[in-house]
């Protein structure tokens, strides 16, 4: 029995990143939306730094510094989000598109330029900041900033490396991210824009501030592009790309993973291509890195791999990833929980690697995720455990921890963990016989009492009815379970209750009132016509000052009380009248409409009474058929009458149909005052009644 997944089903959601700017914005600055004066002191000075810039686009020492100082304050006030849309209302996107690119100058001008490059970093790290605002990104490459920002790219080619040259690519890059994050179109526009290209170069650039920044903006035009992923290939990013991976600053790291993983989803060819120039190695490398930011994008990547083919998720499990994947299952970080158990899914699903990853101790930290909030970590955890169920040297440990247990108690948030969780549990059960029951059965024999419990209320659910017996009579299964019901712990006794119900169900001998009883195999059945009838009637009965007429042969085969009664040495044997003492009329002509017909309809008015006439004068099949009657109107708040009552009655059938019913709704009863004594008294008679059960020949097999 197979899962059915595609390759990127409940993968986790990767992006692209927005460039956060953490180092020039505050974090506990204080964020208010300007309103009345406030707004329009705003707006005045927004477009008065416009005004300077509209017409200081000069190499003059003062316009240069003018404008450097206009960039700089627009970028302040940007950095507040809520008074981004007052800057664009200003009208500061053509003025600092404007300003992204240098000013003219004479040919042949080698003179040293005023603020060079500092004003159009500050024109890119402004436009940056206003399209962290999705409605704003389109008007800002509508004004032609892309062309210019992709041009600030190639700087370092055209000038010695400084510190400004350093900063106007790295802020151009950032203004690229922003613009193109979660913007399929403008992800294009930057590729026919020529951009992939220099930032693949500026991958290897010597200043670590702008490989980061570089990958960053990677990063989000790969994600969900096929036509930038390919070029980004295609212009060799992969190694360099790669040997990022390994290094020493978990920025760098955590932006090449976050590339690369935005490369190959969705990609099987790419994702060969990456394993191919030698990613897995240290994409296994970095679940053990100090950046938890790093370690998440790293198992997720490794779930990407792992859909590859088979032999890529053994190669991850022999190269190392299976121990760092279960310490993540135990961070408190919700996200490194979910990548690590989506990693751990796609990889048990590999035969190979089932019993390894139990063995290395994922079982239980898997099992304790089945309890998340979170649906998408508790998904991952159940598809993990489906496929570790698949082993059957996984299932005794699987059994032994409660992990039957636990998957039938959870509370699963989403309709495909449920799908998974049932099949899972078929998964187990279908493993429950030949050296896995033996397994079973030995811890069951010399485990603590605990795991005996466990394994006991396990098999009560999975076994075969055939192994029935040989579980709960000869191998004491029977009594783990009735001790459960005797505990101290109300959740240990609805266990035991829940277990012995479920055994009932599976045993298809098990099922007393689930059909009114057949007739009793006909004797001497005169006929409806001859009830209370005078003719040939050689025997009456005095019924509450009234005489019912009735036949001697007839009632002779009936029921040994009156075979007795009319051969033995009772007085009214050879009497002509025989009075009825405590029977009513109408109850004593019941009873014998059944003695004349082998059937009789029992209504629940007056069955109990029909059973006590029928207990007192042996008749079994009118007994059977007031049972059936009586147990239809069992509830909460009579079953312990109705067990009085099948005690006094000597009614087996009843008494077992109660003993079902305590058991399905133990929850309900456990809640009622009393319900301990009642437990406690039906015991014995739950023991006896599976004990017998349970050694009944199986009709079925026989037949077989």
């Amino acid at each position: 029995m197979e899962l059915q997944r595609s390759e990127d089903q409940g993968l986790p959601e990767r992006k692209g990143q927005k460039r956060k700017l953490e180092e020039e914005i505050q974090e506990n600055r204080e964020i208010s939306l300007p309103t009345g004066d406030a707004r329009r002191a705003l707006l005045a000075e927004v477009t008065a730094q416009v005004t300077v810039l509209e017409s200081a686009f000069t190499w003059r020492e003062s316009d240069r510094s003018a404008a450097k100082r206009a960039t700089h304050v627009l970028a302040e006030l940007a950095k507040n989000e809520e008074v981004v849309n007052v800057i664009v209302e200003g009208g500061a996107v053509p003025a600092l598109v404007k300003h992204l690119q240098a000013p003219p100058c004479e040919d042949g001008d080698r003179s040293p330029k005023p603020f060079e490059h500092e004003v159009e970093k500050g024109s890119a790290f402004a436009l940056g900041l206003l399209a962290v605002k999705p409605e704003h990104q389109q008007l800002i490459v509508d004004s032609g900033a892309l062309s210019h920002l992709v041009n600030l790219l190639r700087r370092h080619k055209d000038s010695s490396i400084s510190r400004a040259v350093i900063s106007v690519i790295r802020r151009a890059a950032d203004a690229l991210t922003n613009l193109a994050h979660e913007n399929s179109s403008i992800k294009t526009r930057v590729r026919m824009e020529g951009g992939i290209p220099p930032l693949v170069e500026l991958l290897e650039f010597t200043d670590t501030k702008v490989q980061r920044a570089a990958a960053g903006a990677l990063r989000t035009l790969a994600f969900k592009n096929d036509e930038n992923k390919n070029q980004i290939v295609e212009c060799n990013a992969l190694p360099t790309l790669i040997l990022m991976l390994r290094s020493e600053d978990a920025a760098i790291h955590y932006e090449a993973v976050g590339v690369i993983g935005n490369l190959v989803h969705s990609s099987p060819n790419i994702k060969k291509e990456v394993l191919a120039v030698g990613a897995l190695q240290p994409v296994i490398g970095l679940l053990n890195s100090c950046c938890s930011e790093s370690q998440r994008e790293a198992a997720l990547l490794l779930g990407q791999f792992a859909a590859t083919d088979s032999d890529c998720k053994v190669h991850i499990v022999q190269r190392g990833a299976v121990r760092p994947l279960i310490e993540m299952l135990h961070s408190p970080d919700v996200q490194l929980k979910e990548m690590s158990t989506f990693a751990l899914g796609r990889l048990a699903q590999d035969t190979h690697n089932q019993a390894g990853i139990a063995h290395s101790g994922g079982l239980v930290p898997l099992l304790k995720l089945l309890d998340s909030k979170n649906g998408s970590l508790q998904h991952n955890a159940a598809f993990a455990l489906y496929g570790l169920a698949d082993n059957e040297d996984n299932v005794s440990d699987f059994i032994r921890v409660g992990g039957v247990q636990r998957l039938q108690d959870g509370e699963f948030i989403v309709q495909a963990t449920k799908d998974c969780v049932a099949k899972t549990l078929k998964r187990l059960e279908e493993k429950i016989h030949g050296r896995v029951l033996n397994h079973l059965l030995y811890l069951m024999r010399v485990a603590e009492k605990p795991v005996q419990r466990r394994v006991a209320l396990a098999l009560a659910y999975l076994c075969s009815p055939d192994d029935q017996r040989t579980i709960f009579i000869d191998n004491n299964g029977l009594e783990l379970l009735l001790g459960l019901l005797g505990s101290t712990s109300t959740k240990q006794q609805l266990d035991g209750a829940v277990a012995l119900y479920k055994l009932s169900n599976k045993a298809m001998t098990l099922s007393p009132m689930d059909a009114a009883p057949p007739s009793p195999t006909p004797q001497v059945y005169l006929g409806e016509q001859y009830v209370n009838n005078a003719t040939l009637s050689d025997v009456t009965f005095l019924v509450e000052g009234r005489r019912f007429y009735a036949h001697r042969i007839c009632l002779l085969a009936s029921s040994d009380a009156f075979r007795a009664m009319f051969d033995g040495g009772y007085r009214e044997k050879d009497a002509r009248d025989i009075e009825i003492p405590n029977i009513k009329w109408e109850v004593f002509e019941l009873m014998m409409r059944f003695i004349y017909t082998g059937s009789v309809d029992v209504t629940l008015d007056i069955a109990q009474d029909l059973l006590r006439a029928a207990d007192q004068y042996l008749l079994e099949g009118l007994k059977r058929l007031c049972e059936y009657t009586i147990a239809q109107d069992i509830s909460l708040e009579n079953v312990s009458s109705m067990y009085e009552l099948s005690e006094a009655f000597h009614a087996i059938s009843l008494r077992h149909t109660c003993i079902l019913f305590i058991l399905e709704h133990f929850d309900k009863l456990s809640a009622r005052p009393g319900h301990l004594h009642l437990i406690q008294r039906i015991v014995p008679e739950i023991r006896n009644y599976f004990a017998k059960a349970l050694t009944k020949p199986n009709p079925h097999k026989l037949r077989l």
